[in-house]
């Protein structure tokens, strides 16, 4: 598939960018990500490696548009896991040295 990433041309097939992103190690997901394989890269991360162009030159919804219409799965934003709240009791009670509820 022909796409335009940073004004350049660029053929993608699925099996390239599989073999590209072989043996790469995943960053750490701060925003738009990609899942390629079993592990979820950053889709800055992945633009570098499949164009060999400095992250700054492209943007990240460009190689989503691109890996989308590969077939990736692209992700939005990364899944936070839930956070506890504690109540106002609860607080009250560690405030005066109770042990906590969840220990």
């Amino acid at each position: 598939m022909r796409c335009v990433i940073a004004r350049y041309p660029f053929d993608l097939t699925k099996s390239g960018v599989l073999a590209s992103m072989k043996g790469i190690t995943p960053e750490i997901v701060t925003g738009e990500s990609v899942t390629i394989g079993r592990r979820r890269y950053p889709v800055k991360q992945v633009g570098q490696v499949i164009t060999r162009q400095d992250r700054r030159d492209f943007t990240g919804s460009e190689v989503v548009r691109a890996m989308a219409r590969l077939g990736f799965t692209c992700h939005d934003h990364p899944e936070a896991a839930p956070v506890r709240v504690p109540t106002a009791l609860q607080t009250a009670s560690a405030l005066l040295g109770a042990a906590p509820l969840d220990a």
